[in-house]
């Protein structure tokens, strides 16, 4: 018993380590920092799953983190590192909306998401039922995050670290995906990211810059 209530002291602190992160993802304008942010976000859903892997002694999920730590520790912020080095976009355009009016914007979130979350968190059986609301609001500052940037690719990194809340709020309400869905999940976001960023070359060989307002502008003309 002491030793489950542990665990899920442990859970709660890692997950608003992970809502920090995303509040700080929200501020950071430098793009190379969004990747060690990423990166960083990565190992505490590593750190998470094997908690809820040995608590519950599912063997799977022993997987998903050695799938979690390879991908999202490793080799997703190694390939963005690269990219940005190529690409010289270690710097985000101004944000169109400002920092201030996006935090109190995150706020807001949050607080929707935890109400959103508590109906369901009390139907859920798993030891990280509580943490469903920070996952939920994780996705929605995401989303945000993605939404009031310019530059392709902080939306790309915005769209990762959607992704990694998607896969915390899994873990939270059922105990994770299948492995299969996982692996497959995993494939796509690998072959997504190499064609994103083949793209990424063309929009800056074609306008010598990475800000979208440019596709805007062409999509009107």
């Amino acid at each position: 018993m002491l030793k489950s209530q542990l665990i899920a002291q442990s859970l709660k602190l890692l997950a608003a380590c992970l809502l920090l992160i995303s509040f700080a993802m929200l501020s950071r304008r430098r793009t190379q920092r969004l990747v060690i942010l990423f990166a960083w976000q990565g190992a505490i859903l590593f750190l998470s799953t094997c908690l809820v892997a040995y608590d519950a002694g599912l063997t799977e999920l022993w997987y998903s983190a050695a799938l979690t730590l390879v991908l999202k520790v490793i080799a997703l912020p190694w390939i963005l590192h690269r990219l940005i080095q190529r690409l010289g976009a270690q710097w985000d355009t101004e944000p169109i909306v400002n920092i201030p009016i996006t935090m109190l914007a995150g706020l807001a979130l949050v607080i929707f998401a935890f109400g959103l979350a508590q109906p369901i968190s009390m139907l859920a059986t798993t030891i990280t039922r509580n943490t469903l609301g920070i996952a939920l609001a994780v996705i929605l500052l995401s989303f945000l995050m993605m939404i009031t940037r310019r530059k392709a690719v902080t939306q790309v990194i915005g769209f990762l670290a959607m992704e990694n809340g998607l896969f915390f709020a899994a873990t939270s309400a059922t105990y994770g995906m299948p492995m299969v869905i996982e692996l497959g999940i995993a494939l796509d976001l690998l072959v997504g990211v190499f064609i994103l960023g083949i793209f990424f070359f063309q929009i800056r060989e074609q306008f010598d810059s990475l800000d979208l307002h440019h596709l805007e502008a062409l999509r009107e003309d």
